[in-house]
Order: C-alpha cells, then sequence, then structure tokens
C-alpha cells in the first residue's frame, strides 16, 4: 500500500513537472525578445524652432526626453532605489525579500496593496508587457526580468527606467517631469525637487502636486524618510527639503503662437515621414518662422478683428441677427528668400483650423492690378505717364466677344438708346464695369490711376495689352491658381491666396527674382543626421528695371492713394489695396525692402464686410501694425535703383515733359528708351526729337 502510495505521488510530480516544463516552455516561446532592446526607442518628443532656435512647439504622443545617467543627479537616482527598490544593486532582478513583505502585508490587510516588483521587473512589463494582473504575465514578467539582468548593467538598466516610466501630467521620463514641474532640466534638480519626482510614478495622479498637493508632501515624505534610513542624506538634509514649497502650476508653457503654422508644417510632413517618425521619433525641425514677428501679427489681427466685430454688434442688433465673427489672415515673407516669416490663418486656431492664409481661395479684387500694369509697362505698350480716359464704360457680348461700345453713355443711357431703337437688350450681355463710388476723372496718368484703384483705366489697359499676356506675367510673379482669359480679370475676378499675393509682391521686392515660398531649412533626427536641407529657390523672372518701375508706381499707392494708412509705418515702402465686388474680400498687400506681407479680411460665408469696408480702410491698417513692430528692429531702407533708369519731369495735367516751372512737376522712373519727347507749355508742344512745335487746344494750366 506504502508502495502505491509513493509510486502515484512520483507520477503526480512527473506529470506536474512535466507540465509546468511544457507550460515554461510555451510561455518562453511568446515572449518577446529581449534582442529587440538593443533596437528599442522610446517616444521621443520632436521639436519645432523658429528661425532664431526659439522653440515653436513640440509634437509627441508621450512628451518624453531621453537623458543619459550622467546627468541624472545623484539625489534622484537614490530617490528611486530608495522608495522602489533598495536592493536594485544587490538583487538579480528579483527580490525575495520584497515579495515576502509585500505577501505578508497583503495577507494582513487582506487585498493586494503592495507589488514588491523590482526596477527590473518594472522596466520588463512598461517595456514588453501589459498592466494586466495575470498569472501568465506575472511569469513572463519574471522570466523577462532575469533575462535584463543578465543582459544589461545595473545602470543601464537604472537609465532605462528614469527615462521610460510616466509621471503623470503628460510628462514620460524624467527630464520631461522636471520641465513640467519645476520648469527647469532634470540635471538641476535639488534634493526636495528630486524626492517628489521620485515619488509619483506608483500613482501619478494621485500624488500629482498641481491636483493634491498636501498627498504630494506626504509622498516626499516618505521618500525622503527612506533615504535617510538608507544613509542617502542626512537627518538635517531630510528636515530642510520637507520644508520646500510644493509646485502649484504646471511650468510647461503651452503654444502660444504658431499654431497654423505647426498645423500646416504637420500636414506636409506627416506624408513624407510618417505619423510614428513624426511625433515619437525626436527630430528637430528648424523652420523659417520668426516667433517675434508671428507674435506681433497676431495681436494686430486679433486686436483689429475684435475691434470691427464690436463696430458690427450694433447692426446685427438692430437686424436681429446673431453676430458673426470677422475673419482673417496675415502672411510674410522675406523677398530676398522666400522664407516664410509669418503665418497667421486665423484669428483663433481653437475654434477653426482652417488656414485662410493658403487654403483660403478669395477674389483679389484690386490688390490684382498691378500685374495689368506691369504687362503694359514690361511690354512697353505702356510707361507710368501714360494718360489713361477715366470715363464710363459699357461692354455687350455679341456671342463671342465683349465689345466696347461707349465710353460716355451709362449703361442706363446705352439701353434707353438701344430700347428707342426698338433693339431690345439682354441685361446679361451687358457689363457696366464701374468705379468705387461711381466717381470719374476723365484723363488721369497711369500712375494715378493705380494710386486711386481706377476700375475703368484697368479694364482700358487690359483691353489694350489682352488678358493672356496679364495672365502670363501674373504667373511670373508667382500666382498659381486658374485665371480665366478675360477682360474682368482686370478687377481681380479671379481667386487667389493670400500666399500667392505676398508671395507675386515679393517677386517685384526682390527685384524681378522669384523665391518659392519655403518653411523649413533642415531637419534633424535623433542620433544628429540631416535628414533634409532646404536652400531658397530662385528664379529670375523680370528685369530689375521693370521692378523698380512698378515699385516706384506702388509707392505712390501709399503716399497718396488709398493705401495712404500704410504711410504710418514711416519708412519706404509699396502696396496695393483690394476690394471685392460688394466687400465681401478687403485685402492689403505690400513691402519694404525687408519684408512681403498681405492681409486678407472677410467672412467665412463670403457676406459682406458692410458696404464702407474697403482693403484701404480694413486691411491696411492691420498691415501698417504689423509692419511697425515686425521692423522696429530693422534698420530703415530705401529701395535701390537699378542701372538703365532713365528719370524725367513730368506735367501731372498731360504726362509730357515738364519745364522745371511747371506746377506739381514730379520725377518719373522709366525703362530706357520710354521717357516722353515732349514738353508741354500752355500754348504748345515740342517735340524734343523732331524740333518742332505743335499747336496745343487744350488751356490746361500749364506752369
Amino acid at each position: 500500500m506504502k508502495f502505491k502510495l509513493t509510486l502515484i505521488f512520483v507520477i503526480i510530480f512527473s506529470l506536474l513537472l512535466i507540465g509546468g516544463s511544457l507550460y515554461t516552455k510555451k510561455l518562453i516561446n511568446e515572449l518577446p525578445s529581449i534582442s529587440n532592446l538593443e533596437n528599442y526607442t522610446p517616444s521621443i518628443v520632436t521639436k519645432i524652432f523658429d528661425r532664431n532656435e526659439k522653440l515653436i512647439s513640440e509634437l509627441f504622443i508621450e512628451r518624453r526626453v531621453l537623458v543619459p545617467l550622467k546627468d541624472i543627479p545623484v539625489d534622484l537616482q537614490n530617490a528611486f532605489i530608495a522608495i522602489e527598490d533598495n536592493d536594485f544593486y544587490k538583487h538579480w532582478g528579483i527580490s525575495t525579500k520584497g515579495i515576502l513583505r509585500a505577501f505578508f502585508k497583503n495577507l494582513i490587510l487582506r487585498k493586494v496593496s503592495q507589488g514588491g516588483s523590482t526596477i527590473t521587473q518594472q522596466l520588463s512589463k512598461t517595456i514588453f508587457l501589459t498592466s494586466e494582473r495575470t498569472l501568465n504575465r506575472k511569469i513572463k514578467e519574471f522570466l523577462l526580468t532575469v533575462q535584463l539582468e543578465k543582459q544589461y548593467t545595473k545602470e543601464e538598466i537604472l537609465q532605462l527606467y528614469i527615462n521610460q516610466i510616466y509621471f503623470g501630467a503628460g510628462g514620460y521620463g524624467a527630464e520631461s517631469a522636471s520641465k513640467i514641474y519645476f520648469g527647469k532640466s532634470v540635471r538641476d534638480l535639488t534634493l526636495p525637487e528630486a524626492a517628489l519626482i521620485a515619488g509619483l510614478p506608483k500613482a501619478p495622479n494621485y500624488y500629482s502636486p498641481l491636483r493634491h498637493p498636501e498627498r504630494a508632501m506626504t509622498r516626499r515624505a516618505v521618500v525622503l524618510s527612506r533615504m535617510r534610513e538608507l544613509g542617502f542624506i542626512t537627518e538635517e538634509q531630510e528636515k530642510e527639503a520637507n520644508a520646500a514649497p510644493i509646485p502649484k502650476e504646471k511650468f510647461t508653457e503651452e503654444q502660444k503662437s504658431g499654431h497654423y503654422f505647426v498645423e500646416y508644417l504637420r500636414i506636409l510632413l506627416e506624408p513624407k515621414y510618417g505619423t510614428n517618425v513624426l511625433h515619437k521619433g525626436g527630430l528637430k525641425i528648424y523652420t523659417t518662422l520668426d516667433m517675434k514677428m508671428q507674435e506681433a501679427a497676431e495681436k494686430a489681427l486679433g486686436s483689429a478683428l475684435a475691434d470691427f466685430d464690436t463696430k458690427q454688434m450694433s447692426y446685427f442688433e438692430k437686424e436681429d441677427m446673431e453676430l458673426k465673427k470677422v475673419q482673417g489672415a496675415i502672411m510674410a515673407i522675406d523677398p530676398k528668400t522666400g522664407a516664410i516669416r509669418v503665418m497667421v490663418g486665423g484669428r483663433d486656431f481653437k475654434e477653426t483650423k482652417f488656414n485662410r492664409a493658403v487654403q483660403a481661395k478669395r477674389q483679389a479684387g484690386s490688390s490684382f492690378k498691378p500685374f495689368v500694369y506691369l504687362a503694359a509697362i514690361d511690354s512697353k505698350a505702356m510707361t507710368p505717364a501714360t494718360m489713361l480716359e477715366d470715363e464710363q464704360m459699357v461692354y455687350q457680348f455679341d456671342g463671342n466677344n465683349w465689345d466696347l461700345v461707349s465710353r460716355k453713355l451709362s449703361y442706363i443711357e446705352i439701353l434707353a438708346e438701344k430700347m428707342t431703337a426698338d433693339d431690345l437688350v439682354d441685361p446679361m450681355k451687358i457689363w457696366y464695369p464701374v468705379n468705387y463710388g461711381g466717381r470719374y476723372r476723365g484723363d488721369v496718368l497711369l500712375r494715378e490711376a493705380l494710386a486711386r484703384s481706377l476700375n475703368t483705366c484697368a479694364i482700358e489697359t487690359i483691353t489694350k495689352v489682352k488678358p493672356d499676356k496679364v495672365i502670363d506675367y501674373a504667373r511670373k510673379a508667382g500666382i498659381k491658381s486658374p485665371m480665366i482669359n478675360t477682360l474682368s480679370l482686370a478687377l481681380g475676378s479671379n481667386d487667389v491666396t493670400l500666399q500667392e499675393m505676398v508671395s507675386s509682391f515679393g517677386t517685384l521686392a526682390s527685384g524681378g527674382v522669384r523665391t518659392e515660398p519655403y518653411f523649413i531649412t533642415k531637419v534633424i533626427d535623433k542620433n544628429g543626421k540631416v535628414l533634409e536641407i532646404n536652400l531658397p529657390q530662385e528664379q529670375e523672372v523680370l528685369s530689375p528695371q521693370t521692378s523698380f518701375i512698378m515699385t516706384n508706381l506702388l509707392r505712390g499707392v501709399v503716399e497718396r492713394g488709398s493705401g495712404y494708412a500704410a504711410r504710418a509705418l514711416g519708412r519706404p515702402c509699396a502696396g496695393k489695396t483690394g476690394t471685392s465686388n460688394d466687400s465681401v474680400d478687403a485685402w492689403f498687400v505690400g513691402y519694404t525692402p525687408q519684408l512681403a506681407a498681405g492681409v486678407w479680411v472677410g467672412y467665412d460665408d463670403r457676406t459682406t464686410l458692410g458696404t464702407k469696408s474697403t482693403g484701404g480702410n480694413t486691411a491696411c491698417p492691420i498691415w501698417t501694425d504689423f509692419m511697425k513692430e515686425a521692423l522696429k528692429d530693422y534698420p530703415v531702407a530705401d529701395f535701390s535703383v537699378p542701372k538703365d533708369i532713365e528719370w524725367a519731369l513730368i506735367d501731372p495735367k498731360t504726362g509730357l515733359l515738364a519745364l522745371s516751372r511747371t506746377q506739381n512737376a514730379y520725377l518719373e522712373a522709366f525703362l530706357e528708351g520710354t521717357v516722353p519727347t515732349t514738353y508741354y507749355t500752355k500754348k504748345a508742344n515740342y517735340n524734343i526729337k523732331n524740333n518742332n512745335f505743335s499747336i496745343d487746344e487744350d488751356e490746361n494750366e500749364g506752369y
């Protein structure tokens, strides 16, 4: 009987041993390979910097920055060992004493209140396993812990642990925790700060100093007490550390500016590098953005749009309508390089992520007119002193083309004339462009036509040079959006982006050299390898002479025309206002030698801004306020004059050469060979080329 019992026991024991071996072998086969740790890369924050290497923003899934053990203070290392695993340097990965202590405590309390896990066990669980409390997971943790201890030194394990674990408030790793709770690098932590951080991993939210300061203080005291018991600190040091204050607020600053730019960057880079690399790879992205300028732009736009809403409030209340928030955008580019310095896509990124600086296509209005006159001047079809006729004009569509049927009669008079002749006209086939305000000035210089943004003169010009040529020059400058080959193109009927407009005006500012807008200078990976470098892409598309003449004309818009508000900038600048039909869009695009910038204002639903809202009184003041702040540290610079520019004294009444005593005569710049050849006097014009006189019947004032 005794033999049978012994045999049964042996059989059962053998079966258990075999079963246990098979079970253990199964678990081992399911274990992740410890060799993966060689290539293990924890999620690391990607940092985005501006042109001056100032941090703009961070992209991350886990906010973590890796630091070597040599940069982690001894006090922090000792604090972790004291509170988490005081036998860390003695055991082989598993602490028998810790397990027994936890077992008896849990037995007394009749619940699982203590785990007894070593630092190595916690690391193996964090990197390779889940937090589920099952027998399978605990056995796997045991096996992985043994492998970790066999393959890595204690210092390597401790470094991995301190950089891996979660400290609450979005911080992974001690460096991020130090920045969040104390606003400093981990290497600069004091003893009480180190003790507080070391106490967090057990329950980051429960012991959070930001949520529960009393619990955090109690937990810190426990850590300091353990450090004193183990001889890491003295009783006096413990007492002083316990008296130190607890942090009350998060030190890590949330991104305040540049949200639209960062989102634009993310959208463009994710397809290139992938979401994981961009958000976990620890890249360093150096951009062209200037944060001082960016902040100035956001302030100028936000303040102006808030004021606009306030003025509109009474109107909306009167109509019993809900007040809509007006929107706007600002873009600024270095005209010499194409580097994007400012991108504001709206007044509040939290409310709407739609980027109106690069995504919105709106009617350019009169801000497109410079390209009309650019085509005329560069082709030598006209000069700045060409006289244009600012009179009413009516066009009629004949089935193929729009034909000019009158420069004297109004639309109503034309209809009345046609009807009298029993020749009924389809109103849809009649086009009658009008000036803003319905005023006409008769004969005016091209310079004045641009400065005062006269629609009829722009139509006269495009009629002469043809729309396809205007499109060609707009393309040269940098407009990429579709443009319709029609006379209304002269009035900015095409939709464009703010970025296109600013870039195109930048071509004039840079002397005819078009630069492709770019926003990244270089990208570096976590190991310091350069992944990409971007340099300016330049192409000469216009002559310096033509560009200068257009700049000289656009200075007139500021000095004597619709861009008068920009005079407050107090330095040489050129630009053009724009207001689309029914005041739906308000623009001002302008530049100095150092910076090209544009402002757009409008409602997203394309309703009117109000009949009195124009580019001149709505967008131009915003541009001026922004440029004042953006350029305050830049020297005042004038536009350089290229060679082969000819200057002549011009009579403003006729566009002819003026005598020195002619009233209001001014100096005008011309392309070589295009200066007028005739002097204007009160009684006669003298042709300096033909050396003859001709009687002038016009009794305009001469001098």
